[in-house]
C-alpha cells in the first residue's frame, strides 16, 4: 500500500508542475483533464502526508520514552496511545481512498421516478419522492432541472425525469435506484384502510460524448489511384485513401482531394464521427440495461425501501437501517440512510480488494 501511495504522491507533484506550465494552460482541454486528475488525488495525498507526519511523531515519542528524564518519559508514554490510534484511523482511510473509483461518480445524474403498483396513490407518492430528492439536492448545493413529466389529476406524477447537476451527485444518489414502497391510508380511501403502493426510481449517469482515440495498430490504410466515372483516371498519383478500422470492420474511403494527405485526414474525420455514433449507441444500450435492472417490474414485492406512514418509519432493506423520522426524510434529510449505503459499498469493496 505504501508503494502505491508514494506513486500517487509523485504523480500529484507532477500534475502540480504540469498545470502551471504555460503550454498546458493554453490547451484548455488538456488543462481541464490534468486539473481534474490533480483534484481527484488531493485528498489521498493529504491523508498520506498526515499519516507520514503521525508515524514520525510516534517514532519521536518512542525515543523520548527511553530518556532518563522521568517527566519527559511519562509524557511521551501518555501521548503514544492517541497517536497510535490516529495512525490506525489514517490507515483505514487510506485503504478506502485507494479503492478503485467509480468513473461515473462525478457525473451529473438522470433521475427517473415512475408510479408503479397502486394507481393514483402511487402517482401521489411519486410526486412526494420527487420533492424529497429535490430538497436533498438543495441541501447538497445541486441543481435540479425537470426534463419531462406526466402529471396526474390529483397532483401526482405518472412519471417525472430530471437532471441533477452538481459535484458528487451520482456518487450519493446511485444507491436510490429500485422500488420504493409506501404504506399508508390514501386520501381516496373512505374506510381508513392502509394501502401498499410502489414507485420505481432509476438513477443513471448523464451520458457524455465519448472521445474517440484512433490508434495506428487498429488502422489499415490503403492508398490507390483516384478514378472518375467509367474508370477515367483523375490523376496519376496514389491519392485516394481507404481506411479500415480493424476492431469494428468499419471502412471509409475518400478520393475527393488531389492530395493523399487531405484525403486521409477527411477519411479519419469521418471514421471518428462514425465510431463516436457507435459508442454513443452502445453507451445508451448499457444505460437502458442498467435502468431495466434497477426498476424491475415496479411490483410491491421488489422493494429496496419502505415508507410506513402510520409508524412514521423508513426502512432500507438492503442495510437494515430504520429511522423513525419519516417527515424529515421526506423533507430531504437522507444522509443517515445514504451514509449507511455508502459505508456498506466501501466495506464490500475493501473485502473484495483484500480477497
Amino acid at each position: 500500500m505504501f508503494e502505491r501511495l508514494a506513486d500517487v504522491e509523485r504523480r500529484y507533484e507532477e500534475l502540480l508542475r504540469l498545470v502551471a506550465d504555460p503550454a498546458v494552460i493554453a490547451n484548455r482541454r488538456e488543462f481541464a483533464k490534468l486539473a481534474k486528475e490533480r483534484s481527484q488525488l488531493e485528498e489521498t495525498v493529504a491523508c498520506w502526508r498526515e499519516r507520514q507526519r503521525v508515524a514520525r511523531e510516534i517514532e519521536e515519542h518512542k525515543e523520548l520514552a527511553r530518556e532518563d528524564d522521568a517527566e519527559l518519559r511519562d509524557l511521551a508514554r501518555s501521548e503514544l496511545p492517541a497517536l497510535e490510534a490516529r495512525l490506525a484511523e489514517l490507515d483505514v482511510e487510506l485503504k478506502r481512498l485507494l479503492l478503485p473509483k467509480d468513473p461515473n461518480d462525478e457525473r451529473n445524474t438522470m433521475l427517473e421516478i415512475r408510479a408503479g403498483t397502486g394507481g393514483d396513490e402511487a402517482g401521489l407518492f411519486a410526486a412526494e419522492l420527487f420533492r424529497m430528492y429535490s430538497r436533498y439536492a438543495e441541501r447538497q448545493g445541486w441543481r435540479v432541472e425537470v426534463l419531462s413529466s406526466s402529471p396526474t389529476g390529483l397532483g401526482g406524477f405518472k412519471e417525472v425525469i430530471a437532471l441533477v447537476q452538481g459535484k458528487g451527485a451520482f456518487s450519493r444518489l446511485k444507491f436510490e435506484g429500485g422500488v420504493h414502497r409506501v404504506q399508508r391510508v390514501p386520501v381516496t380511501e373512505t374506510q381508513g384502510r392502509i394501502h401498499t403502493s410502489a414507485v420505481t426510481v432509476a438513477v443513471l449517469p448523464e451520458a457524455e460524448d465519448v472521445e474517440v482515440e484512433l490508434q495506428d495498430k487498429d488502422l489499415r490504410i490503403d492508398v490507390y489511384r483516384s478514378s472518375g466515372p467509367g474508370g477515367q483516371s483523375v490523376n496519376t498519383t496514389d491519392s485516394a485513401v481507404r481506411v479500415t478500422h480493424l476492431p469494428t470492420g468499419l471502412v471509409v474511403t475518400c478520393q475527393d482531394e488531389k492530395s493523399q494527405h487531405k484525403n486521409k485526414a477527411k477519411a479519419l474525420k469521418i471514421l471518428r464521427a462514425r465510431l463516436l455514433e457507435r459508442a454513443r449507441h452502445e453507451q445508451q444500450s448499457e444505460i437502458a440495461a442498467s435502468r431495466r435492472a434497477m426498476v424491475g417490474s415496479g411490483d410491491r414485492s421488489e422493494k429496496i425501501r419502505t415508507y410506513n406512514f402510520p409508524q412514521t418509519r423508513v426502512t432500507d432493506h438492503r442495510v437494515n437501517v430504520t429511522v423513525h423520522t419519516l417527515d424529515r426524510v421526506l423533507d430531504g434529510e437522507l444522509d443517515a440512510i445514504v451514509d449507511a449505503l455508502v459505508t456498506r459499498h466501501q466495506a464490500e469493496a475493501l473485502q473484495a480488494a483484500a480477497g
